[in-house]
């Protein structure tokens, strides 16, 4: 048994969104490693070719659009671009994510609305435009996180329910299409990893949460990266409706 092989994702044709910056970032290169094509989705185009031109100078295929997924148009055409330039899309990772730190009595409707209509509206756009074009074998990985399921110390209210809705998007998605459509739906809830985000958090928030760390450091991006391309591969053929969560122990304690 070639068990290395059932992580190859040759020939095989990605979406991420949200893959300008972060996480997104790390998703699309481990996805082009294993062998799959990428197409990078995201507003700021500028940063997206930077990310693509990486992929392809490292022997990779990748491609950037703009998308906006809070409009669903932008979701289709995001979708019906990938089966132009590759003739397929097998494999979304619903990336895209914005956060806010308000207290709940000063939140805006504004505010919060923004939140959920990335973070949450968006990710069933994207699974909706891809989940009419995928053929069996597809899956769709939608990127929640650990504050969906604990808290972290700041007052995160439409991102918390954001992402704590999600998981349950992420059950239903699968629920109606693993059998019928032969498309796996899951979620990873990733921790606290090292990118741009932690610049702007006030000095001393990550001390303040090491206690509740069972392995005492950030996650390293390779780390999340292998969880995804484990989900997405043949490797992870018998999983789905499952979120997966990558945080060093922190939402057990």
């Amino acid at each position: 048994m070639a068990i290395l092989d059932e992580f190859l994702l040759t020939d095989r044709v990605a979406i991420v969104t949200g893959a300008s910056s972060g996480l997104g970032v790390a998703f699309a290169q481990g996805l082009a490693e294993a062998g799959a094509s990428v197409v990078l989705g995201a507003r700021r185009i500028d940063k997206l070719e930077s990310v693509a031109q990486s992929i392809r100078a490292g022997g990779g295929r990748a491609v950037a659009v703009r998308a906006d997924v809070t409009d669903p148009d932008s979701c289709t055409a995001l979708a019906a671009a990938t089966v132009a330039e590759f003739g397929r899309v097998d494999i979304l990772v619903n990336n895209a994510g914005i956060g806010t730190a308000y207290p709940a009595t000063r939140e805006t409707p504004e505010q919060f609305r923004s939140v959920m209509d990335v973070n949450l509206n968006g990710c069933y756009w994207m699974a909706q435009a891809c989940g009419r074009l995928m053929p069996r074998g597809s899956s769709i990985v939608n990127i929640s996180s650990i504050v969906g399921l604990t808290t972290a110390g700041l007052p995160q209210t439409a991102y918390a329910a954001s992402k704590a809705g999600l998981i349950g998007l992420t059950r239903d998605l699968a629920l109606q299409w693993t059998d019928r459509k032969g498309i796996r739906v899951n979620a990873i809830a990733p921790g606290f990893f090292q990118t741009e985000i932690f610049d702007n958090h006030r000095p001393g928030y990550m001390d303040s949460l090491r206690p509740r760390m069972i392995i005492p450091r950030l996650g390293r991006l390779e780390e999340l990266a292998a969880t995804l391309v484990w989900l997405v591969s043949s490797a992870g053929g018998y999983v789905t409706g499952q979120t997966i969560v990558v945080d060093g122990g922190f939402s057990i304690t």
